[in-house]
């Protein structure tokens, strides 16, 4: 059994006075309290050194009389709702230490776990040994090692080898200019916040929310997947054109139709044993990663070296004839291999340019030849020999075919070395670009950092400094270096075959070959490990419900994914020409950098709380600039290439919003939407809204049953129908309740009512309120719905059913309507609202009625115009019924009234009803009577509080009578009179029955029940097949007294008519005649 702890100190007392004693001993108290928890005692003295020891005092405090107070609670302790700010700062900081690390599936919602640290109290966290040991052996790379290691070796790639020199200055500055901007814009972005794993696909999304990261993920994936293509096409090349030609195995690569179809055959070979390492596992590419980047390093400073060194005796000799570069296999013995450069009848050159039975002594080869100088120059002149400012302007080819150097056709049997593409600066930039687009490389790692906020700007940055220092110094030394038709000899056919940089380099040519293979071939690998798991971490956010079996891990490896990778890449790789995938990346990688910038731009012009990146070299017209580039580059190097991948994004972006994209991140779009609507509403003047702006706001009021769902469907499903007058619809509910108790009921309803309007498809708002008298909260949702000047107009509810059991509600309805009324807004009340179709209901074919009886405004015309632009009611047809008297011209009056719907652009059979003035009929003679006794009895009954009878008596007492029907008086929790019960004496009773047995009927009552009676005679007559009959609402009465009869009199002019709707306007609902 556990002994009772206890606690127990001592007190060594000075001689101090009673204050400052009392004092010593609340706070030796107060530190005994936080020490009880851990069943520990201790001994704590007081004693000013200065005054001789007191007597000890002993105290015994056990632990059920310690205190309940929290000493860092703040009067009361709700440590259950609110941690405390250590534990939740513990929380936070060591939240890595809870999770198990390197997936990153989930660290899509890592913000959102943070926030709810704030919310929770701190649990145990698992601090010890184990806990120790496992942060120990958690690999965190810093700067150099996970950023700007991986950002140079993916930019030096293989554009660097085997096309630089090609592309020789034509265009790198804009490039360079544009990924500087994009590196700015995501450093600000990665340091504004913990960036968890994903790289850039997590910062997009959480900047520009799911649809557009879903969106750009998916681009960037098929980018990086493209991009393994490229790269073992690239591998490829560099062996069969470079390091073994021999290996070809359709034709001499010299041929690109043969040659084509050898890339395919190696490429796939290639692809797959790559595919095969990365399925095993990552290790060996993590170990084959260092030294692939030593190789690339040593590879640049070997070209450096030999740019320096280059002279005229050291690099390859080619042959000219003129101007014209000609191929080394059309001048070379194959037996001797002796290379003949002259004009000799006996010569290769003469014989191609002369001696042949196709050509004559004065055709214009044959001229060019005895005009033109042969010789065989330096490839590589070097630095001194002054080639700069010939070659610095540039030199495109304007269709395939053509001689390099030369808008002429060339003629590969003569020695014409051809292009195999049409160059321009625009599809140059398509091709260059792909070598630039390593600056993710580390953001991708971001998962594996110690600290990412500091080591993406900083090493980002420095990896585009460097390696654009490295291009653009290379792109001019090689200008000033190298002749300029060699220059442009893409494929190194004069000298041959050959990688010309590999020649320019130093010591020996198979330095920079061998390198530049084993550089490209490890840049694709590491495209196909990063492709994987990027598609790996979109599919795990759940963004893309047709992604999600990709999100399976096999021993941490995503192996489903990779399949898909490596049959993309594959595709790719099918291509078989570098120059063709290398604008498909251009695209996919330029999508990404427009978002990146967009993303940095946005947050930054709205100036959002949440905005606090702790690098500040950013600007917002940097990053929008940015945009405009990266989409400016987008549509020069392949405009259909662009549509493409736009319409791609946008595709996935509505199929996102289309399935409802579940995760919430914040993002910057919704800062924008919520910028856009206060400038918005702010602009609104408070003022009424010109006649051709009017359009229905609703207010609909509803109520909900027991399970809290709308207990009249029918009403919201109405109001659904109304949505082609492109308001604003608001459905609002008063539930009887507490705010304090009855919270988590009034949640339960909302999230009803947004299920409800998901359903019906309405575009709204919900809101729930809570009220003890729910009545009087309703006049203040009408009072006080809406925001600044984007407020309801018009209010939606429905007639009460059994008015005649609840006269307090019967007052409330009277009262809502005349504030309504006073409050100019327009009232539609529905009867029979059961009876209305709904979202499932086929189309109606039938009549929609409308008696116009008194025109209050245009919503009485107007509504059944946007009833028929819902598909329930677009197959009916408008019939307008006007009321006139019998001294009225009907003729001209139904002409006047087809005018008027003419102007207003609306068809609609007319028809005038005459009233005729008939006497009084009995039955309108007795409906008054009825309606007058009853409301006198209800007076007489509030009238005399202290009389004792029995209502019941009175009801059964006037049934007797042959022409008296009193409806029967029923009390309630909810509808007895004003909550009072009231009783009378028998003899009260009899003088009361007497009182109305004698009474007769006021005859203006009897004329307006009258006319009601006759309206709703021609109403059944006309309208008993009418699909919803429209009707002008009664106008509520001025005074108190007359609020019995209003229900009595609408209950007999709307008697027996289905699907009704009563409208009673502010007289604002302006329909105009004019566009």
């Amino acid at each position: 059994m556990e002994k009772k702890s206890s606690v127990r100190f001592s007190v060594h007392k000075a001689e101090e006075p009673a204050s400052t004693d009392a004092a010593s001993t609340a706070t030796t108290a107060a530190t005994s309290n936080n020490f009880v928890k851990k069943q520990t005692s201790f001994s704590t003295k007081v004693q000013d050194e200065h005054q001789p020891k007191a007597p000890i005092r002993m105290y015994q405090i056990s632990e059920s009389e310690t205190p309940e107070h929290n000493q860092r609670a703040l009067y009361e302790d709700d440590t259950g709702k609110n941690a405390f700010v250590t534990e939740v700062i513990q929380n936070l900081v060591h939240r890595d230490v809870e999770e198990d690390g390197g997936d990153d599936a989930g660290a899509g919602d890592d913000d959102i776990e943070a926030a709810k640290a704030l919310k929770k109290p701190a649990k145990c966290f698992k601090f010890g040994k184990k806990a120790a040991l496992k942060k120990k052996n958690a690999k965190k790379l810093g700067t150099v090692l996970g950023v700007f290691f991986p950002c140079v070796q993916n930019i030096f790639g293989v554009i660097l080898f085997i096309r630089l020199v090609w592309v020789a200055d034509k265009q790198n500055k804009r490039k360079k200019f544009q990924t500087l901007t994009t590196s700015i814009s995501m450093s600000a972005i990665a340091t504004n916040g913990e960036v968890s794993g994903g790289g850039v696909y997590f910062m997009i999304s959480r900047a520009l929310g799911p649809e557009f990261g879903g969106a750009v993920g998916i681009l960037f994936y098929l980018g990086t997947t493209v991009a393994s293509s490229m790269y073992t096409v690239g591998a490829v090349e560099i062996l069969l054109q470079y390091m073994a030609p021999n290996m070809a195995i359709f034709g001499p690569v010299t041929d690109p139709s043969s040659a084509y179809n050898s890339y395919r055959v190696y490429g796939s070979a290639l692809l797959f044993i790559k595919f095969l390492c990365v399925f095993v596992g990552v290790k060996f590419v993590s170990k084959l990663s260092p030294v692939v980047l030593f190789c690339v390093l040593f590879s640049i400073l070997c070209v450096y070296i030999g740019i320096f060194v280059a002279n005229p005796e050291r690099g390859p000799q080619v042959c000219f004839v003129g101007d014209r570069l000609l191929a080394l296999k059309k001048i070379k013995n194959v037996t001797t291999e002796e290379v003949r450069c002259d004009k000799s009848r006996d010569g290769f050159i003469y014989a191609m340019y002369c001696d042949s039975p196709e050509y004559e002594d004065n055709d214009d080869w044959c001229k060019y030849l005895n005009q033109s100088t042969v010789e065989m120059r330096p490839g590589i002149p070097g630095l001194a020999s002054g080639v700069f400012l010939r070659n610095i302007w540039s030199h495109f080819s304007e269709e395939e075919g053509t001689r390099i150097g030369s808008k002429v056709k060339g003629d590969r049997n003569r020695g014409d070395i051809v292009t195999d593409i049409a160059t321009s600066f625009v599809v140059l930039i398509g091709i260059f670009f792909p070598s630039v687009t390593g600056i993710m490389a580390g953001s991708n790692r971001s998962g594996d950092l110690a600290d990412a906020q500091k080591s993406i700007p900083v090493g980002t940055i420095s990896a585009v400094l460097a390696t654009s220092f490295v291009y653009i110094s290379c792109m001019l030394l090689f200008t000033a270096t190298i002749e300029g038709q060699f220059l442009r000899d893409k494929f190194g056919e004069s000298m041959g075959g050959g990688l010309i940089v590999a020649h320019l380099s130093w010591p020996n040519p198979w330095v920079i070959m061998v390198g530049s293979f084993l550089s490209t071939c490890g840049a694709g690998l590491q495209s196909l490990v990063g492709a994987p798991r990027l598609l790996q971490a979109i599919a795990s956010d759940g963004i893309l419900p047709f992604l999600n079996p990709f999100a399976v891990l096999n021993n941490g490896e995503p192996k489903r994914a990779l399949l898909l990778t490596g049959f993309i890449a594959e595709c790719g790789v099918l291509l078989a020409n570098v120059d063709y995938i290398a604008p498909i990346i251009t695209m996919f990688f330029l999508m990404c950098y427009c978002f990146t910038n967009m993303a940095c731009a946005l947050q930054t012009i709205l100036k959002i709380p949440s905005w606090r990146p702790r690098f500040k070299y950013y600007h917002w017209s940097l990053s929008l600039f940015g945009v405009l580039l990266c989409l400016t580059l987008m549509f020069m190097s392949s405009w259909y290439f662009a549509l493409v991948a736009i319409a791609l994004a946008a595709f996935l972006y509505k199929y996102i919003e289309y399935k409802g994209a579940e995760k919430e991140w914040g993002d910057g779009l919704t800062g924008l939407s919520m910028s856009a609507a206060r400038f918005a509403l702010l602009r609104l003047e408070d003022n009424d809204p010109h006649v051709k702006n009017w359009r229905p706001q609703l207010l609909v009021l509803c109520t909900v049953d027991e399970k809290y769902q709308p207990k009249y469907p029918n009403l919201i499903e109405f109001a659904a129908q109304l949505k082609a007058g492109k308001g604003l619809t608001m459905l609002v509910t008063v539930v009887e309740g507490s705010c304090g108790v009855d919270c988590s009921k009034a949640a339960e309803v909302k999230n009803s009512l947004k299920n409800f309007m998901k359903v019906s498809k309405i575009k709204g708002f919900v809101d729930v309120i809570l009220a003890e008298d729910v009545p009087k909260c309703l006049t203040y949702v009408v009072q006080g719905a809406g925001l600044g000047t984007l407020r309801h107009n018009t209010v939606l509810m429905n007639f009460p059913s059994k008015w005649r059991e609840n006269i307090t509600a019967n007052r409330k309805f009277i009262d809502l309507i005349r504030l309504i009324n006073n409050k100019n807004l327009a009232l539609l009340v529905t009867r029979n609202i059961e009876q209305f179709p709904n979202s499932s209901t086929p189309k109606f074919k039938g009549t929609i009625d409308v008696w116009w009886v008194v025109h209050d405004g245009g919503l009485l015309m107007l509504l059944p115009f946007l009833l028929m632009q819902h598909k329930v009611w677009k197959n009916c047809k408008m019939r307008i019924f006007t009321v006139a008297e019998m001294q009225d011209n009907s003729v001209q009056i139904k002409k006047d009234v087809e005018t008027f719907l003419y102007k207003l652009r609306m068809n609609a059979e007319v028809q005038v009803i005459e009233l005729h003035s008939q006497d009084i009929s009995a039955y309108a003679y007795e409906r008054t009577l009825i309606m007058e006794q009853r409301s006198e009895m209800l007076k007489q009954i509030k009238s005399d509080a202290s009389a004792h009878i029995d209502p019941q008596q009175i009801i059964d007492l006037n049934r007797k009578q042959d022409f008296l029907k009193v409806p029967e008086i029923t009390a309630s929790k909810e509808t007895a009179m004003d909550g009072t019960q009231y009783t009378y004496s028998s003899s009260s009773a009899h003088l009361l029955k007497d009182m109305l047995i004698n009474q007769k009927p006021k005859s203006k009552n009897v004329r307006k029940m009258h006319s009601a009676v006759r309206l709703n005679e021609n109403i059944k007559e006309k309208s008993s097949m009418a699909k919803l009959i429209i009707l002008n609402l009664p106008p509520p009465p001025k005074h108190q007294s007359g609020e019995e009869n209003y229900m009595d009199y609408i209950e007999v002019l709307t008697d027996g008519l289905n699907q009704l709707v009563m409208i009673r306007g502010s007289g604002k609902e302006v329909i105009t005649i004019y566009s």
